[in-house]
């Protein structure tokens, strides 16, 4: 996948943060609250190497951002911790910045209809 494709598919919130691994595991965290994740699957579906993320995800589980949900054989599933605040800080602000977005491209439409 070139570069152009790679920007494009980025969230709002990534283009605001950042698209490092850490921010990039969050992020995909974030829009799939509802759901736990093996490690494996976490780093496969943010575009993290499984290697880096071993490195920075104990520290998200010792701070509580992410928790342990259930084991299914040796799968330990994960999800982000939505009552942390810092979690909450994060996912309120990813509603402003898409929010704004969104404003902002409804001001675009309207400025262009009107020409």
């Amino acid at each position: 996948m070139d570069g152009r494709r790679m920007r494009e598919r980025k969230s709002i919130f990534l283009q605001y943060m950042g698209s490092t691994p850490q921010m990039r595991v969050i992020d995909f965290l974030m829009e799939n609250h509802f759901f736990d994740f093996p490690i494996t699957e976490i780093a496969r579906k943010s575009r993290v190497s499984y290697n880096t993320l071993k490195k920075f995800f104990p520290k998200f589980l010792r701070y509580g951002i992410v928790i342990k949900t259930r084991k299914i054989g040796k799968s330990i599933y994960y999800k982000l911790n939505l009552s942390h605040p810092f979690v909450k800080s994060l996912m309120k602000l990813d509603w402003e910045l898409s929010k704004a977005e969104a404003l902002r491209g409804q001001h675009l439409v309207v400025k262009v209809r009107k020409k």
